[in-house]
């Protein structure tokens, strides 16, 4: 299902955040959202999965304002997974997965056969079965992120966002949970710092800096020497290797960060 982000405008405080931020992710597309500390990354996330409504324009998911949605036709729609997720005591694995039955029905029904049958491809899915019974806050970080996706994935969303999903994550870890989120095929929206991952994982890259959308478009487009010296102040480079993969490859001394005009480096060439 189509992501559309369209003059995005979001103040709080009274302070503008985001300011005519626009972009798209085409249905089973993975968008990764990059940029600098405080650039309006997780704000623009909020707006997306409704946690956050916008001052001005509109963010539709398959066609729809998600504002204009009923709470539960939006959360059938959009799934969120978010960093540094609460702890939820008492409940197992299986019990946490189940949660994301939760929109497709109302508050006093039971779970059916389809609940049943959506949690436990989630479970199987995302390799949580071997503790499906444990309480989840014994879990470990990569762990209880895995929990967290198939809960995301049991809720059967048409779109992904996910806030720094990686987060706290060693190296396997990361690399097994992005080929697993790669694996869905839903169209997601992805909040990523190590730029590294953002290049194996995404199909395309948004950048945001002070607020502002400054490129967007596929990795080697928008990850140029140009622009990981003025947005992110170090040197670099990417490249696609032999095996296919793009990586991001960075001189040992980060230079200091200089301002950039809003729509500043879209390419070499600008």
């Amino acid at each position: 299902m189509k992501l559309t982000v369209d003059q995005l405008h979001i103040i709080l405080d009274r302070s503008p955040i985001l300011r005519d931020v626009s972009l798209e992710a085409a249905p089973g597309d993975v968008v990764g959202l990059v940029g600098p500390n405080g650039s309006g990354k997780s704000t623009l996330l909020r707006t997306v999965y409704r946690s956050l409504r916008p001052a001005g324009g509109v963010v539709r998911v398959g066609g729809d304002d998600v504002w204009a949605l009923s709470s539960r036709t939006a959360a059938r729609r959009t799934a969120a997974v978010l960093q540094d997720a609460a702890t939820t005591t008492g409940l197992n694995v299986t019990e946490i997965v189940a949660l994301g039955r939760t929109p497709h029905h109302g508050l006093m029904d039971r779970d059916g056969t389809e609940d049943h049958r959506a949690v436990a491809e989630a479970v199987d899915r995302c390799g949580v079965g071997p503790f499906a019974d444990r309480d989840y806050a014994t879990l470990s970080g990569g762990e209880r992120q895995r929990v967290l996706l198939a809960r995301a994935l049991a809720q059967q969303p048409r779109l992904l966002v996910l806030d720094e999903l990686t987060n706290h994550l060693d190296i396997r870890a990361r690399f097994e949970l992005l080929d697993l989120i790669r694996s869905t095929g839903i169209t997601t929206l992805a909040v990523l710092h190590d730029l590294d991952l953002a290049a194996r994982l995404c199909d395309r890259l948004v950048v945001l800096h002070e607020g502002a959308v400054v490129a967007a478009g596929p990795v080697l487009e928008v990850l140029t020497p140009r622009l990981l010296r003025e947005v992110f102040g170090v040197r670099g480079d990417t490249e696609r290797h032999a095996d296919g993969v793009v990586r991001v490859t960075y001189a040992a001394r980060p230079l200091a960060p200089r301002p950039m005009e809003v729509g500043g480096p879209r390419g070499e060439g600008s």
